[in-house]
């Protein structure tokens, strides 16, 4: 069936096949028996791949599709490919798996493994497959290059978020190997789109085809579940149970078009710069949520900082890498990224515009949206080209202790904290359908790692031992949740 506009959809199952290792007598029915933990070897068979291993090639390999996502049908690449690699990786196993496209070459994967308790509420595993752009010239690497070096795998989407749908991949294949049941349904996701609203990814799915997530009542997904290293002992893992609101504007500014050698005093490019400067100097003003209090109430006791509630920015200031996330969670911020103007340079344009990338506090949008006004004036035009709610919820429940006892048990020096994310994440299509969505993608990551700067950055890279580390905690996880 043909493609020919956005939303139409292009279903494919994945049809089952042999399982590799199936017939396999013996049964884990819990997380004392896991892979981690018993030998999988016979005289009969070879012995079956150890996730920990196979997770690197799985990534690797998710690595070296380039799923570029610029915003734009016609240049954005690779998603479909990597959609049929994911569900050819569940085949392989015996996972059916449904593959609805959006749009031409804009991939998403669903599959569901059957629990031991179908009355339970299922759990949503979600990932994305694409990625924002990278420039080869910048990287010390080719960013989709997949290479190995010292003890990391490098590429773009290696920590946003291709590791963690590695990660999921290697549970699930290994379960599929040894017989492993979850105690619940598991709602696998592979997403397209999320790098730019996921309009043709999770949006996609929960208002074209909300049926497949019948059932589910909670759900992880990036970004959480990542240490912090308090000392050579102790570690935070921040599991994100809130994230900012999504408020992408354009600004619009009008003058009277003219010659560039004349004097001019209704130019549209200056009134559009004025604005912009006064938006990008401006800091708005301080509001602690409930997840960012409870996450520094957590942290200074632990670390001996004082908190002085009137001032968090002192105690963020002592956070070190992770500083910066926080302190994008204490307030509203809007940050110009693009500017478009004229077509000559001895023509000035009648016309001019900006991107902002505004992110709101939960419950603050139309807050934001005021402040923004009184900034920008009223004879610039306000265009929202995306606008998507904040979510937050509590740190609290069965999933919660499940997350923390894995940590736990893989990490004796872990103190999981909930935080907030200053980005966004497709937990918020997900949300829509009343699930209960939280940041847990874990990974525990060296002392010296500047993990949020590779967030979109150069060099993106993750710690071989950290893909790792949080095959072992999701396989914990998984089986107990």
């Amino acid at each position: 069936m043909a493609i020919s506009a956005r939303g139409s959809t292009r279903t494919r199952r994945m049809r089952n096949r042999p399982a590799q290792g199936s017939g396999l007598d013996r049964r884990c029915m819990g997380v004392t028996c896991g892979w981690y933990e018993e030998a999988m070897t016979s005289d009969a068979r070879p012995a079956l791949p150890a996730p920990t291993d196979e997770v690197v090639d799985l990534c690797r390999d998710l690595l070296r599709i380039d799923t570029t996502n610029t915003g734009d049908n016609a240049t954005s690449t690779g998603e479909r490919l990597a959609a049929e690699y994911v569900a050819e990786k569940l085949a392989e196993v015996g996972v059916d798996s449904v593959l609805h496209e959006s749009a031409p070459g804009r991939a998403n994967v669903i599959a569901r493994i059957p629990g031991t308790d179908p009355s339970r509420g299922a759990l949503l595993v979600h990932g994305h497959l694409d990625v924002v752009p990278a420039d080869p010239a910048e990287w010390s690497v080719h960013p989709f290059s997949g290479e190995l070096r010292d003890g990391y795998l490098w590429g773009r989407g290696a920590i946003d978020m291709k590791d963690f749908d590695a990660m999921v991949l290697a549970v699930v294949r290994h379960w599929q190997r040894t017989g492993v049941r979850p105690p619940r349904d598991i709602v696998l996701a592979y997403t397209a789109d999320e790098e730019a609203g996921s309009d043709y990814g999770a949006h996609f799915l929960t208002s074209r085809h909300r049926e497949l997530f019948d059932g589910c009542t909670e759900a992880i997904g990036e970004v959480g579940g990542f240490s912090y290293s308090v000392d050579e002992s102790r570690r935070l893992y921040l599991i994100e149970t809130a994230e900012k609101g999504i408020d992408w504007l354009r600004l619009h500014a009008k003058g009277r078009p003219g010659h560039g050698s004349m004097v001019h005093d209704d130019n549209a490019v200056t009134a559009l710069a004025e604005a912009v400067a006064r938006i990008g100097r401006h800091r708005f003003p301080v509001v602690v949520t409930d997840t960012v209090r409870a996450f520094l109430e957590e942290v200074s006791e632990l670390l001996g900082i004082e908190l002085d509630p009137e001032d968090p920015e002192t105690a963020i200031a002592k956070l070190g890498p992770i500083a910066n996330i926080i302190g994008a969670t204490i307030r509203n911020t809007a940050n110009p990224t693009r500017l478009a103007a004229g077509y000559k340079e001895n023509v000035i344009p009648g016309r001019a515009s900006a991107t902002i990338d505004c992110r709101s506090l939960p419950g603050q949008s139309e807050l934001l949206e005021r402040q923004l006004r009184e900034l920008i004036g009223p004879d610039i035009a306000i265009e929202y080209i995306q606008r998507q709610p904040a979510l937050e919820t509590t740190f609290d429940g069965a999933l919660v202790e499940a997350m923390s006892a894995a940590l736990r048990a893989e990490d004796p020096g872990a103190h999981p904290v909930p935080y907030m994310l200053s980005g966004g994440t497709d937990a918020k299509a997900f949300s829509q359908l009343g699930i209960r969505c939280f940041g847990f993608a874990p990974l525990r990551l060296p002392a010296d790692l500047n993990f949020s700067a590779l967030f979109h950055g150069i060099d993106e890279r993750v710690p071989v031992d950290g893909l790792q580390f949080g095959v072992r905690v999701l396989d914990r996880f998984l089986r107990t949740c």
